[in-house]
Parts: structure tokens; sequence; C-alpha cells
């Protein structure tokens, strides 16, 4: 199998996504072959600086970049030989088979439902993270930001995805799907809550457990949140200053050390009909390392096509 890699998105690219590829290759099993995409040349002076064989990678070369403030329609069309364009032709084109990126979200959104495309059923992919449970465990917030917008049934199909993700790629056996919203009640909420509510309550697609409100996020209600990608979004940027607040303060704590990004390595985007990850833009080498890793786990774990057996 083949991960490709964008080695020239990202805050702190090409430097963090080359070390963090040295890393990941460290990791894989040896029959994974991992493909950078991006400026080959200053790949392999940064490899030759550190002491590592440029052989054990293989090489896709371009130096066209799409940078982090680009708009994302525009530059996957105006730029098709970008790192990120090139990177979604070969998974395209199954010359890599998963494909991970720290680059522009947009672009990496826009290319996967140009390239690879949306699975026939999906109404749009969503952007998943995971979130720290206080006793253990991890669960997942779905959407974080791909859809701001959402109507009922695409919140439904949320559900659907975030349940297949937690049980094949983190094995949490018939995960709880709860909806986010502000009362547990059936009839809290907004008009998109209180019209999603009943599809979630009448489907048998998933384990789904009622509404829960922000507090429950970290504890045991629930294994799958789902909401819209603005409020998602709001929740994991909250979260995430968690860890820095904590850090700033001198505070050392199993919990809260769980709250670093650098952990999860990105968010699998969703409904598309390839594996692929968003990594923070502000990706460390072991950031990219995770990744790259999760990336290769849901390749393995066979989960696009199990998304597309829910959707036929």
């Amino acid at each position: 199998m083949k991960i490709g890699l964008d080695i020239m998105g990202g805050d702190y690219a090409p430097k963090a996504a080359v070390l963090g590829a040295i890393e990941a290759y460290k990791a894989l099993p040896g029959n994974q072959t991992l493909v950078l995409v991006g400026d080959k040349d200053v790949a392999v002076s940064i490899l030759q600086e550190n002491d590592f064989n440029p052989d054990h990678f293989e090489f896709i070369h371009t130096t066209e970049v799409i940078g982090m403030g680009e708009h994302p329609t525009k530059a996957i069309t105006q730029k098709p030989g970008s790192s990120i364009a090139t990177g979604f032709r070969l998974l395209k084109e199954d010359h890599i088979q998963a494909f991970s990126s720290a680059g522009n979200t947009g672009a990496m959104l826009v290319g996967a439902m140009f390239s690879v495309k949306t699975i026939p059923g999906v109404i749009r992919p969503a952007m998943t993270t995971i979130v720290p449970k206080l006793k253990g465990g991890l669960g997942i917030l779905l959407d974080v930001g791909a859809n701001a917008d959402c109507k009922p049934d695409v919140l439904l199909q949320f559900g659907v995805l975030g349940s297949l993700l937690a049980e094949n790629v983190y094995h949490l056996e018939n995960p709880k799907v709860a909806l986010m919203n502000i009362g547990e009640e059936e009839e809290k909420g907004n008009m998109l809550c209180q019209a999603t509510y009943p599809l979630m309550k009448g489907t048998s697609l998933f384990n789904f457990v009622g509404n829960v409100e922000g507090r429950d996020l970290f504890g045991d209600a629930a294994d799958v949140f789902v909401c819209d990608g603005f409020t998602g979004n709001v929740i994991i940027k909250m979260a995430e200053s968690y860890y820095v607040i904590a850090r700033k303060k001198g505070f050392n704590d199993e919990f809260f050390n769980r709250f670093n990004y650098e952990q999860y390595g990105g968010s699998p985007i969703l409904g598309v009909n390839a594996p692929v990850v968003v990594g923070h833009g502000i990706s460390s080498p072991e950031a990219i390392k995770n990744m790259v890793l999760l990336s290769l786990n849901m390749a393995e774990s066979n989960l696009v096509e199990k998304i597309k057996q829910a959707f036929v």
C-alpha cells in the first residue's frame, strides 16, 4: 500500500512535514510505502541533513504550493500542479491509497470532492475530530468545519459516518451517537436540532442515545457527538485552548495533556471515495507522523467501502 503525504502544506512546511515523514517511516509496517508529494530537492536536502536515506521514500516532484490563505476552489482549479492537487490526482488514479496534508483545509475539501468525489448517497462530507474522555478513551465530534450550515438529513448522515468511523477505526463496539444541543429534552434546541431529533430517534442506522449538552462532551454519555460544522468548529477550537492554557500555567495533567492535537494527527474527511486526512496548519513532526498513521488506519480498515455499503 502507498500512503501519500503533501510535504508543502502547513505553516512549518516543508521541514516539519519531512521530519514527520521520517518518524512515520519508522512506525510504518515494512510493506507500506510513503510517497512524498512536493519539492524533491528540498526534501532530499532535509533528509540528508538528518542522516536519513531518501531512498526510503517515493517522490512525486512539484514546487507549486497552495497557500494557507488562498481561495480553495480557485486554487485547486488554477494550480493543477500544486502539491495538494497532485496528491488528489495520484489518489484518483490509485497510485496512492490514502492522502494527507496539513495545508489549506478548504483546498483539501474541494480537492477531495472534485477528484475522488463524494460517495453516492452522501449529501455532504464531514470532518471529524477526537475528544478525550475524562475516564479514559475517546469520543468523536463531527462536523468540525466542513459544513457551517446543515439540514436535518445531513446531520442524520453525520451520525452514520461518525458511527462507522468509531466502530471500524477506533474499535468502539455499538458506539453511542448523540445530538449536540442546549438541553437533553427532546423538544429542546433550535429549528435544526428540533427537526433532526425525530430523524435520529427513528433510525436503525446507528445507536442514537438522544440529546447531549456541551458539558457532556468529555464524559461517557456518548461516543459520537453530531452537530453542524459551525458549532463543531467553535467547540474544538475551545477544546484546543485547554491544552495551551494548561501548559502556560505550568499545569501538567494526564487528561489535559490528551487535548494536545499532535496525538491525533488530523481530521478525516468522511464521505468521499478514498481515505483523506487534513492536519492542523501548525502541525509538528509528531503530528505529521500521526496524520500519516491515521490515514493508513483508515485505508486498512476498509472504512470507505463500509461507508459505501451503508449508503447503497
